[in-house]
């Protein structure tokens, strides 16, 4: 029960052996933490099978307005620093609460807790450092959503159209507690979404396939700028002075939640004293949480068993270290784990990015030449938009190989400028942010430069 009276469904796996103490781990999701019942039992629990092997107790929590829990749900809920009542609360306030109640009842749980979570639930994972609980002791957010406005529907303020399918699943609010979803995607008939996306014209024609009930689809309609309702749900600019031990995980090609890790990861590293790390490998979105065969990638292969590798070397010694150890001994993760696509093997860095990296600018022209008295040109048909993969595309969220294919379908076209360079005589390794600085102007009313 949180301090607002409201009941938040939990459900608690431990250990047969009670004779020895275990550290909780813990997930917060909005996507159910099914399936429910006293002899009902997961396929996979905790966030890695050698994790499940050494033994500790797992929660998995329904958060707020979803599910089994009471409450209304508030997609990205706003963080609330100064709370003035009970009745003011948010997912810092609703973990707070949670752990507190776990280390005071839960049976055999040595009294350090950790939080993790993928995609959304990294959210709430980044969201727990917020509660101050002083049992929180490790966390590791990974592909976590740290601004709307950034990633998922909106990646830097383009709104993606893939996402509009999936709208209603963070809409409609339940009529009570339900272990069913409530919501219904909207029926398309068109086999080809660019084709129904062109038809479709302005967001505002795509209603006719919403519920009223549908929350977020009006709140997407009416805040198509960075404005304060976005604002006020970004995680990042909340988080200073954070005590627990961090793990920020992330995916070079995921085309989600790719901004969340980084941005969240170095918010952090300049605010706090903390141990924070950071770990980047060749997966789209949420990859790491899967077997241990070949890692590819569309048609690109990036080695075997790398998600393995990171489950047992680097995950499962995060939580070890912290939670079972209590941070005490020879702590063997380095500060950024990194794997270079490149080369196709794992880099260690005691910063990140690397202390010793040399900024390079490269100037795009034509001819090949810097010289800042030329400039390119193309069309562009407002009627004939660039696609961003080369397949029929009828799915919600993100094709997960676009950002690893072959982008000559769309080279080819009038409206699409490209540039390279010439044969390199030795390797480049590139690493850390790429900033793009345009001088553009159009004839046109409007254009978009991506």
């Amino acid at each position: 029960k949180m301090r607002d009276g409201a009941e938040l469904f939990t459900s608690i796996y431990s250990p047969r052996d009670v004779s020895k103490k275990y550290p909780i781990v813990m997930e917060r999701t909005p996507y159910s933490c099914s399936p429910y019942g006293a002899d009902q039992f997961p396929d996979h629990i905790a966030p890695d099978d050698f994790m499940m092997k050494e033994g500790y107790i797992v929660v998995y929590q329904d958060v707020r307005g979803r599910y089994m829990s009471d409450g209304l749900y508030d997609n990205m809920r706003g963080f609330i620093p100064e709370k003035k009542s009970k009745k003011e609360v948010d997912e810092a306030s609703d973990t707070y609460d949670t752990i507190d109640w776990l280390v005071k009842n839960v049976a055999n749980n040595n009294g350090n807790v950790g939080t993790w979570g993928i995609s959304y639930p990294g959210f709430y994972a980044s969201y727990s450092l917020l509660s101050r609980h002083p049992a929180l002791k490790a966390v590791s957010p990974q592909a976590c959503i740290s601004d709307f406005f950034f990633d998922d529907f909106h990646h830097n303020g383009a709104y993606l159209l893939s996402y509009w399918k999936v709208t209603p699943l963070f809409g409609p609010q339940k009529k009570g507690r339900t272990t069913e979803d409530w919501f219904k995607f909207p029926t398309v008939k068109s086999k080809d979404d660019y084709q129904f996306y062109l038809d479709a014209g302005p967001l505002v024609n795509l209603d006719k396939y919403m519920v009223p009930e549908d929350e977020f689809w009006q709140q997407l309609k009416d805040h198509s700028s960075y404005d304060d309702f976005w604002q006020k749900r970004g995680i990042i600019q909340h988080m200073k002075d954070i005590k627990p031990a961090v793990m920020f995980v992330g995916g070079w090609f995921d085309a989600e939640d790719l901004y969340g890790p980084l941005n969240t990861y170095r918010a952090i590293e300049n605010s706090s004293k903390n141990y924070n790390t950071i770990v980047m490998g060749p997966w789209s979105h949420g990859d790491w949480a899967h077997g241990s065969g070949k890692q590819v990638i569309g048609n690109i292969k990036f080695g075997d068993s790398i998600s393995a590798f990171f489950q047992k070397n680097i995950e499962a010694q995060f939580f070890r270290h912290f939670l079972k150890d209590n941070g005490k001994g020879e702590n063997k993760l380095p500060e950024a784990y990194v794997f270079d696509t490149g080369k196709k093997e794992w880099k260690t860095y005691p910063t990140w990015p690397p202390a010793n990296i040399q900024k390079q600018a490269f100037r795009l022209s034509h001819d090949g030449k810097e010289n800042a008295s030329t400039f390119d040109a193309f069309t562009s048909d407002p009627n004939k938009p660039v696609p961003y993969e080369e397949d029929i595309f009828q799915r919600g969220f993100t094709p997960r190989k676009y950002m690893t294919d072959d982008q000559r379908f769309a080279a080819r076209r009038p409206d699409v400028l490209v540039y390279e360079t010439g044969i390199l005589k030795e390797d480049m390794t590139v690493a850390g942010d790429i900033m793009a600085k345009l001088q553009v102007s159009t004839t046109g009313t409007d254009a978009d430069w991506i």
